[in-house]
């Protein structure tokens, strides 16, 4: 199929077909046997993203870097800018791979790397802008088999098939490509398309298993009436927030909160106390939007110990972030690769990541209650109209978690379902993030393209973005921020009028 080549791409439908799985695959297989005659003296270039997609696609490639003896250098990235471009193409390798980026970097590593004799792997999901093949570029996205890449298959999915056309012992790190899939957001109530099958071959190597429970987090490690207290994702009415209600609702349960002098986790109830709890949870939020969606797959890392916040694989994929965000990576990839040590350190990052949330919202909500006493004349930091809120944290969020805040503000109920949430925070070097999110439930962000809109944006202060339909990033100049918010405001109010008009 033309697809394989790289040369055209498949039209992509709401359903994966076998056409476009076998399509995938055919990229998948003709990447490894390219990469099979890489001479194993060499030194592979890899270089990956610091999200939890990002470094669970470092940690399979690593894997299975070293099965095969093979010797690599890593390097994990914020955002693939044309200046890492020129650093990595003045390098003396001659073999890169690129994990979880490069795709919307293509024309980048086109020109500085494959333009200069390296040869370029790219393992990436994210949507494709512009050319997408090239001579001494070995391309595979799912983009190009025709299969949208937001829900069926993240950057560690594209990993782990290439780990195993590579070979098939390589089954045993697919539980980690499931990680980097739910850290991007991948899993909802259950996993689809190719991160089913991803699934079930995680099951079959006896390193997962998905079992029937509440959807919170903290189960493996704190007491089940912290659990329901702290309860923010699915909110529990009359027992979210308040420690005394969380207690209270346990005992109206017929369910002891505590076990001689010590508090119970939800670990330690029996079968008949677990279906109380889960149906009495339900029964609370009826007046929710979906109460039952509580109740789901959990997804249980066999190899990791009883008791380890590391062991519900949601948790650890907020490790990995914590670690990525924070300047760990190195540590969250070792966590992957089942390393004792990196694991105790980044139990630790994960703790100085909660207070870097903290601290965020803080700064947000207290520049947001500020925000009224400012006058027109005067700058604000957070802007608030129609449809949009741009957050200009400056140097006072890092440039690292504000992403995170903007999830954090769109998934809150503060705003309208549709609301642009875009974020800017400052990084080093004289560039600023940005974060580009969409509140409101899936059937309005399905109304915009929020990578096509901010690339549109980014593109008039001379940025670089990419990312998905549902979240997108960019970089931009520190200088240009004024004009990059100016000219957001006056693109996004633009684009609001002709969704009006087209409903």
């Amino acid at each position: 199929m033309e697809a394989v080549s790289g040369k055209k791409v498949l039209n992509e439908e709401a359903d994966v077909t076998p056409e476009k799985i076998e399509a995938f695959k055919l990229l998948v297989k003709e990447a490894a046997a390219a990469f099979s005659l890489v001479d194993k003296a060499e030194t592979i270039r890899l270089v990956s993203h610091l999200d939890a997609d990002g470094l669970s696609s470092a940690a399979v490639v690593i894997k299975t870097f070293l099965r095969e003896n093979r010797k690599y250098c890593l390097s994990i990235v914020p955002q693939l800018t044309e200046e890492i471009a020129l650093e990595l193409a003045a390098e003396s390798y001659s073999h890169y791979v690129f994990t979880d980026l490069g795709t919307g970097q293509f024309g980048l590593l086109k020109k500085h790397l494959a333009g200069n004799g390296k040869k370029v792997f790219i393992l990436d999901h994210h949507h494709m802008q512009g050319e997408s093949a090239a001579e001494g570029v070995v391309h595979v996205n799912p983009h190009l088999a025709g299969i949208e890449s937001s829900r069926e298959i993240s950057g560690a999915g594209v990993s782990y098939f290439f780990s195993k056309a590579l070979s098939v012992k390589n089954t045993d790190l697919a539980h980690i490509a499931l990680i980097g899939a739910i850290g991007d957001m991948q899993e909802d109530n259950g996993f689809s398309g190719l991160n089913k099958e991803i699934l079930l071959d995680a099951k079959a190597a006896g390193t997962l298993k998905a079992i029937t429970g509440l959807r919170l987090f903290g189960v493996q490690t704190k007491p089940l009436h912290k659990v329901l207290e702290y309860s923010s994702e699915f909110l529990i009415p009359g027992v979210t927030g308040s420690e005394s209600a969380a207690i209270q609702f346990i005992q109206q349960l017929g369910i002891s909160p505590k076990s001689g002098s010590s508090w119970k986790k939800l670990t330690d109830l029996n079968d008949e106390e677990l279906v109380r709890l889960a149906t009495g949870v339900v029964l609370q939020r009826i007046g929710q939007q979906s109460p039952e969606a509580i109740i789901g797959p959990v997804y249980i890392l066999k190899q990791e110990v009883d008791g380890s916040p590391l062991r519900d694989a949601r948790e650890f994929a907020t490790l990995l972030n914590a670690c990525g965000r924070l300047g760990k990576a190195s540590v969250g990839i070792g966590a992957c690769l089942g390393d004792t040590k990196c694991k105790d350190e980044a139990l630790r990052t994960l703790g100085d990541y909660k207070q870097q949330i903290a601290s965020s919202l803080t700064w947000y909500e207290k520049t947001l209650k500020q925000n009224s006493m400012f006058g027109n004349s005067q700058k604000k930091s957070i802007i608030l109209e129609n449809g949009l809120i741009i957050i200009n944290a400056e140097d006072n969020v890092l440039s690292t978690m504000i992403g995170t805040l903007a999830s954090i503000v769109a998934k809150s109920s503060n705003f309208p379902p549709g609301t642009f949430v875009l974020s800017l925070a400052r990084a080093p070097d004289n560039f600023t993030k940005v974060s580009f999110r969409l509140a409101g439930e899936k059937m309005v962000k399905a109304d915009f393209n929020l990578m096509e809109l901010l690339t549109a944006i980014a593109a008039t202060v001379g940025g670089q973005a990419g990312g998905h339909h549902e979240a997108a990033g960019a970089i931009i100049k520190t200088e240009k921020e004024d004009e990059f918010i100016t000219e957001a405001r006056r693109y996004l109010a633009a684009r609001r009028i002709e969704e009006k008009v087209t409903l």
